[in-house]
């Protein structure tokens, strides 16, 4: 039997807890894409990330009472400069380690969530440190470290519509 990456996760999880690790710190992502005015087809805007300039989505932690939506969103004008319209759902979740200043390393969950973009901004707060750039999506997922990340975004490119609704 073949398991995927993400139930295997799910499963190192779930036996982590029962043996009273730490949970997995929940982020949320939002996946910004729009539709090509060239050609109609689908675009992802993707940035690099601040520490090692690898192709990230624009993600954080969530703020006070904030929901998985409402973060995706502000952290994509923080870190992308740009707003949008986010799903009311998220299409999947993908798991990374993250490691901190201090040398600790943490688990972290990230639920993506469909953000389709209406504006793009001409200075937003992370300007100076990220750079953003459109991608069709089979680059974006060629780009993007995770592979199950690059699997969302390769099925969300199929039907972005159907999926974000």
């Amino acid at each position: 039997m073949i398991i995927s990456h993400c139930t295997r996760m799910r499963l190192t999880e779930r036996v982590r807890r029962l043996f009273g690790g730490n949970p997995r710190r929940v982020q949320a992502a939002a996946l910004p894409w729009r539709t090509s005015a060239k050609d109609g087809s689908l675009e992802i805007m993707l940035v690099t990330s601040r520490d090692t300039g690898r192709w990230v989505l624009p993600k954080g932690w969530p703020e006070g009472p904030e929901r998985l939506g409402q973060t995706a969103q502000r952290e994509a004008v923080e870190e992308a400069g740009i707003e949008g319209v986010a799903a009311d759902t998220e299409i999947g979740r993908f798991y990374y380690k993250k490691l901190r200043g201090s040398g600790v390393e943490w688990r972290c969950e990230v639920a993506i969530i469909p953000l389709r973009v209406t504006r793009e901004l001409n200075k937003w707060p992370e300007r100076k440190k990220r750079t953003r750039r459109w991608f069709s999506a089979r680059d974006a997922a060629r780009l993007v470290d995770e592979p199950d990340l690059a699997e969302m975004l390769l099925r969300f490119a199929d039907n972005p519509r159907e999926i974000a609704a």
